[in-house]
């Protein structure tokens, strides 16, 4: 299964993708995990290396990202299991609102569409902008990108974002009202339709594990 997880921040990525790995792991299914789209990068980087990340000037924030992005196609395409996080969409809202705000770079989202795996699904998770807010304020982040004034209008973003994208298959998931332990289970039944045969073949044996 390819999958690319899209939604504001907050809106459960990160949750859905752990359990995601977890499950795969003891299942058999081995992901392949990229999860490290946003600025700066909180994954593979030292606290030193995310502030130098942030200091960067925005031509070179919006060169780093768009290679970053272009060279996940190939990943995408070379592992069968996959899972994104953000990747092209997060960047494409993101970018031009956050990482290098003022500079008008060309679009390319959509191109990057043509060059994905038939196979490549897109998951929409939404959130109210109500619950958004107070996950913040619960659980901040250590970077935070989206302001709390800002999440009616990036959530907007990401929906019409979705809405246009040209990989045919996508769904979406509102986990306003789930728990992690709902929200892996809902993903688990909703996501049945859009495997291939490929998937639903080798899935049949522990979709319900």
């Amino acid at each position: 299964m390819r999958l690319i997880v899209i939604g504001c921040e907050y809106s459960g990525k990160t949750t859905l993708i752990d359990a995601l790995m977890a499950w795969g792991s003891k299942s058999g299914i081995h992901f392949h995990l990229d999860d490290h789209f946003s600025v700066p990068d909180q994954y593979f980087l030292s606290s030193d290396d995310q502030q130098a990340m942030l200091a960067m000037p925005p031509t070179i924030k919006e060169r780093f990202q768009r290679f970053q992005i272009y060279y996940h196609i190939s990943v995408l395409k070379n592992h069968g299991d996959c899972l994104l996080g953000g990747f092209h969409v997060e960047e494409a809202i993101y970018g031009g609102r956050y990482y290098y705000p003022g500079h008008a770079w060309p679009a390319y989202q959509r191109k990057i569409e043509t060059e994905l795996p038939s196979d490549t699904i897109l998951l929409l998770l939404q959130a109210s902008p109500e619950v958004i807010r107070r996950r913040m304020e619960v659980s901040p982040h250590l970077y935070p990108i989206v302001p709390p004034e800002d999440v009616a209008a990036v959530s907007k973003e990401f929906e019409a974002d979705y809405r246009a994208s040209w990989i045919e298959r996508k769904f979406t998931i509102d986990t306003s009202d789930l728990s992690p332990d709902d929200l892996i289970q809902t993903f688990r039944r909703q996501v049945v339709p859009y495997l291939d045969t490929r998937d639903l073949l080798r899935f049949q044996s522990v979709i319900g594990h």
